[in-house]
């Protein structure tokens, strides 16, 4: 459900009405007509929309990194509206429901980490295996400098519990398909350049490797600094297929 801010604001016929010579009153009941209008027409307007000086670009970070630290469930309304400093009837004009606001939050993390790491894997000229290094040595490094140790929102999003919000979790879980999804045809491109064996199970491969990644997210929540979350992803990598 959207709703509308009020912000009250002196009328601008309010001043008219009140210079107006005051009307007689009516025969028929004695009572003054021409107040009743004045009244009316002094009745503050209430304008519908966010306040001025609202930052959407703002607000959605914050609540991007609200979710990704504490989870959907456990990050409530009154909380929201608190760190990003607006009243709730803003933020659902702004964004809609709560779910919705977690949607885009969503987006938002998954352009950044594009933006990130998403031309790691796609590099020209890098055999497949030393990609998948690059990348998960980037990952490392991301997930224990981040301050609040949130890990990947893909999975630390479902941290606090979804509540009865089942169509998020089909939702992060698609995402998380699409991660895999990603890894796999990364795996079959170096299977087309000759430096992944042909026979090798593109397909298990790549859910192993995205598996890793998801337990490398919980590491991380859990305080493992960036030389043992490396070390993890390394031991990961000796199960790539020999050539």
């Amino acid at each position: 459900m959207k709703f509308g801010v009020a912000n009250p604001e002196p009328s601008g016929d309010a001043g008219l009405a009140a210079s107006s010579p005051a009307p007689s009153p009516d025969p028929a009941t004695g009572a003054d007509a021409g107040a009743a209008a004045g009244a009316a027409a002094a009745k503050p307007r209430r304008p519908r929309g966010r306040p001025r000086g609202f930052d959407r670009d703002q607000a959605l970070e914050t609540a991007m990194r609200m979710f990704w630290q504490r989870g959907f469930e456990a990050t409530s309304m009154s909380e929201l509206t608190a760190a990003i400093g607006v009243a709730a009837p803003s933020l659902y004009a702004a964004f809609g429901s709560k779910d919705d606001l977690f949607r885009a939050a969503l987006q938002r993390y998954l352009e950044q980490f594009r933006r990130g790491h998403g031309s790691v894997l796609a590099a020209p000229g890098l055999p497949a295996r030393e990609a998948f290094a690059r990348l998960f040595d980037a990952l490392a490094e991301g997930f224990a400098a981040c301050p609040t140790r949130s890990g990947c929102m893909l999975v630390a999003a479902e941290t606090g519990g979804l509540g009865g919000a089942a169509h998020l979790r089909e939702e992060l879980g698609a995402h998380r398909a699409g991660v895999e999804a990603g890894f796999r045809a990364r795996i079959q491109r170096g299977q087309r350049e000759g430096d992944v064996p042909a026979g090798a199970d593109a397909a298990a491969l790549a859910k192993f490797l995205s598996t890793v990644v998801q337990g490398l997210s919980i590491q991380a929540r859990d305080g493992a600094d960036a030389a043992q979350l490396r070390e993890v992803l390394r031991t990961a990598l000796r199960a790539w297929p020999a050539a």
